[in-house]
């Protein structure tokens, strides 16, 4: 058996028939809401994205809740853990961010998805290693099971699953084959362990593609394995044209509105320009 290999995850052409990545929007419209709410994805779709990313982890009685943190005091301000805390405990959370939002599950994402018209949204789901493995990759499956899906469009065709470590290859061929798989990481050498894996795709960390080594990765990854390759986390515009450039398949972004600006303004014979990478970027890491 092996994971599927999908064409939804692709590059787009424009109606100028031009190549350009997806607009993947990272947690959302998160410039103008705040992070991993449903006012957030809402905006995201709103803009025009053609992706929701979003982070899962689990309450105590096996709620699948869309959080980047594995607590709510950042966005929340509370000091409870999400695995420590049922979900009737923190259904009432609101974010410390105006226009203060509620937690949302992942199962409120999936139903808001199944709705006509929106229906050629996809969803990245990052995975996070602070989850049980097991445990997480079981209620994945039970919860997208749970909500039915579009009319005309499978959960299979619109979910992919992302993941950090090799050990959930198997638990994602148990509960969820028929998913497509794509793997989260910053480090390009454990990625290529992946392309043993078919039909696995790169979610890699924008400055470890731009710094040497990236971009024989991009070719090797994309012409040799015929695998889909996406940046992690775009914000400025000359980094976004470098990713055009590079005809990367899907930019994750928590600007949507300005990467799809810059696809719209996009001159490929402009020259290109040359943006230093600053050495603080390789410490974005510790933000993840």
């Amino acid at each position: 058996a092996e994971f599927p290999s999908t064409s939804f995850t692709s590059y787009r052409v424009d109606a100028r028939k031009k190549r350009f990545p997806q607009c993947i929007s990272h947690r959302g419209n998160k410039v103008s809401h705040p992070e991993n709410t449903m006012a957030a994805f809402r905006s995201a779709v709103e803009v025009g994205t053609h992706a929701l990313e979003t982070d899962v982890h689990f309450t105590k009685d096996e709620v699948v809740v869309l959080s980047h943190d594995d607590s709510l005091e950042r966005c929340y301000g509370r000091p409870e853990k999400i695995l420590d805390s049922t979900w009737e405990e923190i259904k009432d959370v609101r974010t410390i961010r105006e226009p203060h939002e509620p937690l949302p599950r992942l199962a409120d994402l999936l139903e808001y998805l199944a709705q006509p018209g929106l229906e050629e949204i996809w969803l990245l789901l990052d995975i996070k290693l602070s989850n049980d493995a097991d445990t997480i990759m079981r209620l994945l499956g039970s919860t997208i099971a749970s909500v039915s899906p579009a009319a005309r469009k499978k959960w299979e065709e619109r979910v992919v699953l992302g993941i950090w470590a090799a050990k959930y290859l198997p638990l994602a061929m148990k509960y969820l084959p028929d998913f497509p798989v794509t793997h989260i990481g910053f480090s390009l050498k454990y990625a290529r362990h992946f392309f043993t894996v078919p039909n696995v795709s790169f979610n890699m960390l924008l400055p470890m593609l731009v710094a040497p080594g990236g971009r024989a990765f991009i070719r090797d990854a994309k012409q040799k394995q015929k695998r889909q390759v996406y940046a992690w986390t775009v914000n400025e515009e000359d980094k976004m044209e470098w990713c055009i450039r590079r005809k990367l398949d899907g930019v994750i972004t928590d600007d949507p509105r300005k990467f799809l600006d810059v696809c719209a303004r996009f001159d490929e014979f402009r020259r290109e320009p040359v943006f230093a990478l600053r050495f603080k970027a390789y410490f974005e890491i510790m933000r993840i």
